[in-house]
C-alpha cells in the first residue's frame, strides 16, 4: 500500500426486521456487534400501508416482511440500548413516512439525544409505489404534500436527515430498463423539488440546502458493466439539473448522493447457491467506480427467493462488503474508470436517452400527472413483459434456471425448511393483544383532541408534520394517524398497466403461445362459455404485483379474459368478485408469506359459496412445507420463482379447468 491512503468505506447495513419490535431490536443490537455500521430498517405491511394489526387487511401479515410499529411504545421497544443521536438509521418507509420519522424523533428526544444531530434517512417516494411497490395509502397530490411537509420540517429541524429517498430500486425489479429507471426517478426528483420550491416553505436563500438532503436509493442488476456505467450517468444528469433547473452553485450541495440494496427478485430459487456470485458481481457495480461510490449499501441474502433469511444468511452478505472494503485494495484508487472510451460512450448514450424520456414525461405535465394517466405504468409492465419472453426463448440466459439446469444436491438446502427463518403464526395474536394493552392504557383524550388537530391542519395548509409529532407522543396508534388522514385524502388504487401492455410473445403458428391458444378456445368450446375467464388476484397487503401483471398479461394473450382489480384485496373480496364474474380459475399471487393464512381462507369461501369447483392456484415465494399443505388444502396448483415459463403456467392452469370439469386432457400439437 505505501502512502497511498485508503478512503472511508461506505454504510454497511443489512436489511432487517420481524415479528415484533423486541425481536428485531435483539437482531440489530446482535448486527451492530459483527461490524454493521448503520441501520436498515424493514417495517411489515400493516405499518407501510397504514393499517393496525388487528385491521382485516393485516391478517396473515404482521411481522411478516418486516418489523410491527403500531405506536410509540413499539418504537421505544425497537431502538431500545441503539443510542439514536450516534446511529444513522435508513427506514423503508413511504406512505406513513411522516407518521414513522415523528415516533422516531420522539423517542430520539426521551433518549436525551440532540434531534439536529440525528442522521439516517426515510425513503418517503410515493411515485414508484404507484408503480411498482403498492405500498401506497393516499392520491397522488396529498401524498406529495405530506412528502413536502417533511423535507421542508427536517431542512429547518432535523437538518442531517435525508427527508426523502427517490427510489428506483423497485422500478428495475418491475421492468425498466436503465433509461426508465434514471428518467424515472429524475422525473419523480423533479416533481418533488418544484413542489417543494413552489410550497413557500424555504426561502430561496435555503433552497440548496433542500438539494442537498435528497438522496436516491437505487437497484444494481448482475449487467453490472452497464449499471456502473448507469450511476456514472445518474450523477452527471442530477449535477445537470440542479445546476441549470434550481441554480445551485455549490458542488456539495449538487452531490449525487446514493444508497443501494443490489437486486433481490433477480435471486433465483433454483440453484440458489448462484446467488452468492450474483451479489458480489451487483455490489461491484456500485463500489468500483470511487466517481460513482455508493454512500451506504445493503446485501439480501442468497436465499431470499425462499424465504426470509436468518441472521447467519445476513451476516454473510455483511461479510461480503467487509472482504471488499477492508481486504481487497479498492479502497486505494482514484476513479479506475477514468479516460476509458468504452464507459464514457456508454454513459453518454444512457444520459441522452434519459434526458430525450424525461422531456417526453415533462410534456404530459410531469411525473404525477404520467402516474396518474397510466404512461408510466404501462411502459414498465410492457418491458417486464418483453424481458420474460427473452428468458423464457433463452434469448437471455440465467445459470440454473433456463440453461444449466442440472446440479449436484447442494447442502445448503438439503433442509429446505431449516434453510429459512419461519414467522411463528402464533406471533400475530401477541402483537394484537399488546396494541389492545396499548389502547387501553393510553390517554383516550390527549389521543382525541390529537387526531382532532391533525385531520384539522390536514383540511387547510399549514404543515402536517408539528400535528403528526403531536399525535406520536399522544400515543395514537399507525392506523389511527392514516384513518385520519384517509377521511381528509381518501385513497388511492393505482392504475394496473395490464390492459395497455403490448403483446410480448408472439403466437405464430407452431409456438408455444399458439398451442396453449388452441387449449383456451377448445376448452372454452367445449364448457359453452364464449371464452374462458381467469381471475387474478393479490389478497392482504403484499404490493410486489410484477408477476401477477406477467400472468395476466399473458393469460390475456392466450385468449383468456382476464379480470384483474389490481392490489390489496381481501378474501372476501376476491370470492365475490369470482362468482360475480362467473370465472373458470382463481389466481392468488403473494409473496409476503401470508399465504398460509389467506389462501385457505379464499377456499373456505368459495366452498362456502357453493362454488368450490373453481380451481384454485397459487403462486409467489411459497416454501416447500407450506405448497404441500396448500394443496392438501385444495388448492389446484402451486407455482414458484423457479416456474419462470409463463406460457407453460398459462397451459397448466388450462389444464386444471379442464380437470375441474372433468374435460378430458387435451394434447395439442405444435
Amino acid at each position: 500500500m505505501g502512502e497511498r491512503r485508503k478512503d472511508r468505506p461506505w454504510l454497511m447495513r443489512t436489511y432487517a426486521g420481524h415479528s415484533t419490535a423486541e425481536a428485531s431490536n435483539e437482531l440489530y443490537r446482535n448486527n451492530l456487534a459483527k461490524g454493521q455500521t448503520g441501520l436498515s430498517v424493514a417495517f411489515d405491511l400493516p405499518t407501510q400501508t397504514g393499517y393496525d394489526p388487528d385491521h382485516i387487511l393485516a391478517r396473515g401479515e404482521v411481522g411478516r416482511v418486516g418489523v410491527p410499529v403500531s405506536h410509540l411504545g413499539d418504537m421505544r421497544r425497537l431502538f431500545q440500548d441503539i443510542p439514536l443521536e450516534q446511529m444513522n438509521t435508513s427506514m423503508t418507509i413511504n406512505a406513513t413516512a411522516m407518521w414513522l420519522l415523528a415516533m422516531y424523533q420522539v423517542v430520539a428526544e426521551e433518549q436525551g439525544a440532540d434531534i439536529t444531530k440525528l442522521q439516517g434517512t426515510t425513503q418517503n417516494d410515493i411515485v414508484k409505489e404507484y408503480l411498482s411497490r403498492g405500498t401506497h395509502v393516499f392520491p397522488p397530490v396529498p401524498s406529495l404534500r405530506l412528502t413536502t411537509d417533511m423535507i421542508t420540517y427536517t431542512v429547518n429541524h432535523i437538518p442531517k436527515w435525508n427527508p426523502i429517498n427517490i427510489c428506483s430500486y423497485h422500478l428495475q425489479e418491475a421492468g425498466a430498463t436503465p433509461v426508465q429507471e434514471i428518467a424515472y426517478a429524475m422525473s419523480t426528483a423533479i416533481a418533488v423539488l418544484d413542489a417543494v420550491r413552489d410550497s413557500g416553505q424555504v426561502p430561496p436563500e435555503k433552497f440548496g440546502d433542500v438539494v442537498a438532503r435528497i438522496s436516491f436509493f437505487v437497484n444494481a442488476g448482475v449487467r453490472f458493466v452497464e449499471e456502473m456505467c448507469k450511476m456514472r450517468a445518474f450523477g452527471r444528469i442530477w449535477d445537470k439539473v440542479t445546476r441549470e433547473r434550481y441554480g445551485i452553485e455549490n458542488e456539495k450541495q449538487r452531490r449525487f448522493r446514493y444508497g443501494v440494496q443490489v437486486n433481490s427478485l433477480g435471486l433465483t430459487e433454483a440453484q440458489p447457491e448462484n446467488n452468492v456470485q450474483r451479489i458480489v458481481l451487483e455490489m461491484l457495480a456500485v463500489t468500483l467506480s470511487k466517481d460513482a461510490r455508493a454512500r451506504a449499501v445493503q446485501l439480501p441474502a442468497w436465499n431470499e427467493a425462499l424465504g426470509l433469511p436468518r441472521p447467519w444468511d445476513q451476516q454473510w452478505s455483511l461479510r461480503i462488503q467487509q472482504v471488499l472494503a477492508l481486504e481487497s485494495d479498492l479502497l486505494e484508487y482514484e476513479d479506475i474508470f477514468a479516460g476509458s472510451h468504452v464507459i464514457e460512450a456508454k454513459v453518454e448514450a444512457l444520459i441522452a436517452e434519459s434526458f430525450a424520456e424525461m422531456d417526453r414525461i415533462a410534456e404530459m405535465g410531469g411525473a404525477m400527472t404520467a402516474v396518474e394517466s397510466g404512461y408510466l405504468k404501462s411502459q414498465l409492465v410492457s418491458s417486464h413483459a418483453e424481458r420474460r419472453a427473452r428468458i423464457e426463448s433463452g434469448e437471455e440466459k440465467i445459470v440454473g434456471v433456463n440453461c444449466y439446469e442440472s446440479t449436484a444436491p447442494s447442502p445448503l438446502t438439503a433442509d429446505l425448511d431449516g434453510a429459512i427463518m419461519t414467522v411463528d403464526p402464533a406471533n400475530e395474536a401477541r402483537v394484537v393483544a399488546k396494541l389492545h394493552e396499548w389502547r387501553d392504557n393510553r390517554d383516550d383524550a390527549r389521543a382525541s383532541e390529537a387526531l382532532a388537530a391533525l385531520k384539522k391542519a390536514a383540511a387547510g395548509t399549514e404543515n402536517l408534520m408539528a400535528a403528526t409529532v403531536e399525535c406520536a407522543r399522544a400515543g395514537v396508534t399507525t392506523g389511527e394517524w392514516s384513518w385520519a388522514l384517509r377521511d381528509v385524502f381518501g385513497e388511492f388504487r393505482a392504475p394496473t398497466g395490464v390492459s395497455s401492455a403490448p403483446v410480448a410473445v408472439t403466437a405464430e403458428a407452431g409456438t408455444p403461445l399458439a398451442v396453449v391458444r388452441e387449449k383456451v378456445a377448445r376448452t372454452a368450446e367445449a364448457l359453452g362459455s364464449g371464452r374462458l375467464r381467469l381471475l387474478v388476484g393479490k389478497p392482504g397487503l403484499d404490493g410486489h404485483s410484477n408477476g401477477a401483471e406477467q400472468i395476466a398479461v399473458r393469460a390475456r394473450d392466450a385468449g383468456f379474459e382476464v379480470v384483474y382489480q389490481g392490489i390489496r384485496l381481501t378474501p372476501e373480496q376476491i370470492v365475490s368478485a369470482a362468482l360475480a364474474e362467473d370465472v373458470h380459475c382463481v389466481g392468488l399471487s403473494i409473496l409476503s408469506g401470508s399465504h398460509a393464512e389467506l389462501v385457505p381462507d379464499v377456499l373456505v369461501r368459495l366452498r362456502e359459496a357453493g362454488a368450490a369447483d373453481i380451481p384454485v392456484i397459487a403462486g409467489g415465494i411459497i416454501p416447500p412445507a407450506d405448497a404441500e399443505q396448500l394443496r392438501a388444502a385444495g388448492v389446484a396448483a402451486v407455482f414458484t420463482p423457479k416456474d419462470f415459463g409463463i406460457t407453460e403456467i398459462i397451459g397448466r392452469i388450462v389444464d386444471e379447468i379442464r380437470k375441474a370439469n372433468k374435460l378430458d386432457p387435451l394434447e395439442v400439437s405444435a
